[in-house]
């Protein structure tokens, strides 16, 4: 379909991160899975014309059969209190840091079962589906397809499964505030670092802070220690007699420097 969204997976399963893949296995443990086949050839042919992601809910028009497209929503309440989540996403900073790289991180399922919320879907209840299409099938082929393409969205942006569950990327840094990601830094390392104000050494700038040495610090060390510590060359290159014609030379290097 032109216009359409198309699945990137072009064929076998469709999900590449292990959330979008967790994601999949929830709806086949609650049943919906074994109708999702249904929409699979939807997804990659682009009859998923558009897709969009809110608090709870999800919508998107996908194209059936007939010249007028369809409309669906799929639900799924929101958090109704991020607070706990939250806090326990900010005691962690390394969790901030992923979810900015992209990635979601392994233990965020546990932080919401701790905080009595499901990240996922955990009874078939939990989502209400609903297409203006004539199936009275649930899912239906269009929100199968859908549910395939939102998978694919959580690929490449997994605040976008935040999102649904009721926090967008930037209310959530928001609330998780400027410092998260450095709070795991050592206290105290820097604290007593204090640089005085640049009009008073204005002059002294581009001077080292430390005396240079009059010349680099050397060893007394044989000059044809580097010739001791290589490999013996190969015999295309003259094997151990080339290394005895470069033995003077270092010693002439030596007495030049």
């Amino acid at each position: 379909m032109e216009g359409g969204i198309k699945a990137r997976s072009v064929r076998g399963t469709i999900g590449e991160t292990w959330w979008s893949r967790r994601f999949i296995a929830v709806l086949e443990s609650l049943g919906v899975g074994g109708r999702l086949g249904r929409g699979k050839n939807y997804a990659r042919q682009g009859q998923v014309l558009s897709l969009e992601v809110a608090p709870g809910v999800v919508s998107a028009v996908v194209q059936g059969s007939r010249d007028e497209p369809y409309t669906l929503t799929i639900r799924f309440a929101p958090v109704p209190d991020w607070r706990p989540v939250e806090d326990a996403i900010a005691a962690r900073a390394l969790f901030s840091a992923q979810l900015l790289a992209g990635e979601m991180p392994a233990a965020l399922e546990e932080v919401f079962d701790a905080a009595g919320v499901p990240l996922f879907p955990r009874r078939s209840r939990d989502l209400v589906m609903q297409c203006s299409c004539p199936d009275y099938a649930v899912p239906c082929k269009h929100i199968a397809a859908t549910f395939y393409l939102l998978a694919e969205a959580f690929d490449a942006d997994p605040f976008q499964i935040l999102l649904w569950r009721g926090r967008g990327r930037d209310e959530l840094l928001a609330h998780l505030g400027p410092a998260t990601l450095f709070e795991e830094q050592v206290p105290g390392v820097f604290d007593e670092v204090r640089l005085p104000p640049l009009d008073e050494v204005i002059d002294r700038y581009w001077v080292a802070p430390v005396p240079l040495p009059t010349r680099p610090t050397t060893l007394d060390t044989a000059t044809d220690l580097l010739l001791r510590q290589l490999p013996t060359p190969g015999a295309g290159l003259g094997g151990s007699a080339l290394i005895e014609r470069l033995r003077p030379l270092y010693a002439a290097f030596a007495v030049e420097e």
